[in-house]
C-alpha cells in the first residue's frame, strides 16, 4: 500500500516554483499595466497641474482640442500621446508617417501640424509663458531612420523637463499659476460655448 503513495520529490522543486510563480505574477503586471504606470510616473515627475481633454478657442475662432497640457516649471507643456508598436518612419516634411509592425503595416497624418496649432492656440491665451509641445512616443515605436522633430520617448521627456530641484522648481511655478488659471477660464468658456451651441441646433 506504501508503495503507491510513495512520490520521489526534489527539494529544488518547491523554490524554483515560487520563483517561476513570482515571474508570471511580475509578466502578469507588466502586460495589465503596460506603458500607463510608467507614463503617470513620467508625468507627475515633471508636472505640478495638469488637464486632459482641453478645449479652447483657436486663432480661428473655433476650437482646438489638446490631448494633455501640463503645468512645469519650464512653462506649459502640451503633449500628444502616441501608442504604436513598431518601426516608425517619420520627417518633418513628410505627410503621413508610415508604422511596421510584425502585424500590419499602416499610416498616419503627420502629427507636427496639428501640434503646431496647438501651441499657437496656448500662446494667444498666455503670452508670457514658455509654451512647448511634444509628441511622445512610447516604448514600443522606434525610428530607425532618424526622429522627427519635436518628437520624444519618456526618457528624453524626463531629462528634458525633469527638476531635480524641486524647491526651486515650485518657486517657478508659482510664476506661471496666474497664467494657468487664465487657461482654465479659456477652456471653461469653450465648454460652455460648446453647450450652448447644441443647445441652438
Amino acid at each position: 500500500m506504501s508503495e503507491f503513495l510513495q512520490i520521489d520529490t526534489n527539494p529544488w522543486l518547491l523554490p524554483l516554483g515560487g520563483v517561476l510563480l513570482l515571474l508570471l505574477l511580475w509578466l502578469l503586471y507588466r502586460v495589465f499595466r503596460g506603458h500607463k504606470g510608467s507614463l503617470e510616473s513620467v508625468l507627475a515627475d515633471i508636472s505640478f497641474d495638469r488637464i486632459e481633454g482641453l478645449v479652447i478657442p483657436s486663432a480661428d475662432e473655433g476650437e482646438i482640442m489638446v490631448d494633455y497640457l501640463l503645468l512645469t516649471s519650464q512653462g506649459l507643456l502640451i503633449l500628444e500621446i502616441k501608442d504604436v508598436e513598431g518601426i516608425v518612419f517619420g520627417g518633418d516634411k513628410m505627410q503621413d508617417w508610415t508604422v511596421i509592425s510584425n502585424e500590419r503595416r499602416y499610416t498616419f497624418s503627420n502629427p507636427q501640424p496639428p501640434l503646431y496649432d496647438r501651441i499657437a492656440a496656448v500662446r494667444q491665451i498666455v503670452r508670457q509663458v514658455p509654451v512647448a509641445g511634444r509628441i511622445l512616443f512610447l516604448d514600443g515605436a522606434e525610428f530607425t531612420k532618424g526622429v522627427p522633430g519635436l518628437v520624444c520617448n519618456l526618457q528624453e521627456l524626463l531629462s528634458e523637463f525633469g527638476e531635480p530641484d524641486k524647491n526651486a522648481a515650485k518657486f517657478k511655478v508659482e510664476a506661471f499659476k496666474p497664467h494657468w488659471d487664465l487657461i482654465r477660464k479659456a477652456a471653461l468658456t469653450a465648454q460652455v460655448g460648446q453647450i450652448l451651441d447644441r443647445q441652438k441646433r
